[in-house]
């Protein structure tokens, strides 16, 4: 009995300390009540998924108002393959902006839509975003449904800019997503005509003849592309511009 009588004091005594708890009040030193301290939550470690961006995003808002807006600009969208083009000394000839930033997945250029558009309207634009989704445990069905979301968005922006999807590109250390990133470039090629937005194949010029990744045109990485393989997208996206261009101008008229 006296056994029971012990355990029955001691749940007295949990109840009484978690009911002076709740109350803020703790016991101190002689059976003194005093005042809980506060409880802080721990910090959330980046809250929002797109805080990892922020310094990007801010510089992009920054440039806005540094200087005139870019009449006709050509600009370049999407994740670090965008970012580390040297899309100025490639396209010297035309206005160019460039909103790429590394890392990006899809959702994080839909997430800062707004933010990384330029200030004048744009007469191209080139888009490269969706392999960093993949390689994060995306689908390609998300993958793709996603990516032509910012397509349809573009297009509803900017009705009459020449809009381009670069499609995504094999690369040696993500090969073993190529399966995934192919079937990407399969679903979104298909919707090109109904969006209206033109798909530029731009990974089959990265392909070695055994059909494996080339590796010479790409950084020790393994993943982004060295001057090389920009040189190779630089051509592909030139002749494309200047295409549509001259699509835009209709044909010329003999003399």
């Amino acid at each position: 009995m006296r056994t029971a009588n012990i355990n029955s004091v001691r749940c007295i005594g949990i109840k009484v300390a978690s009911a002076l708890l709740g109350l803020g009040l703790l016991i101190g030193p002689g059976g003194a009540l005093r005042a809980a301290e506060p409880q802080v939550p721990a910090p959330r470690i980046n809250a929002d998924p797109a805080f990892p961006f922020s310094r990007e995003i801010e510089a992009f808002a920054k440039a806005n108002e540094a200087g005139p807006a870019v009449a006709d600009a050509t600009l370049f969208l999407g994740s670090s393959s965008i970012r580390l083009w040297d899309i100025g000394g490639s396209f010297p000839d035309i206005g160019t902006v460039n909103r790429g930033f590394g890392g990006a997945t899809t959702p994080d250029v839909l997430h800062y839509y707004k933010r990384l558009l330029p200030k004048a309207k744009p007469r191209s634009i080139l888009v490269y975003v969706g392999e960093n989704d993949l390689a994060a445990g995306a689908t390609p069905a998300e993958v793709a449904n996603n990516v032509l979301t910012l397509l349809r968005q573009l297009r509803a922006d900017y009705p009459k800019a020449h809009i381009a999807y670069l499609s995504l590109k094999p690369s040696p250390i993500r090969w073993t997503l190529w399966p995934k990133m192919a079937a990407v470039n399969m679903t979104v090629a298909a919707r090109s005509r109904v969006t209206r937005f033109d798909y530029l194949d731009v990974g089959r010029v990265l392909l070695a003849a055994d059909g494996l990744p080339d590796a010479s045109l790409f950084r020790p990485d393994g993943l982004h592309m060295n001057p090389r393989g920009y040189m190779l997208w630089t051509q592909l996206v030139d002749a494309y511009l200047d295409e549509a261009v001259a699509a835009e101008r209709g044909p010329v008229s003999p003399s």
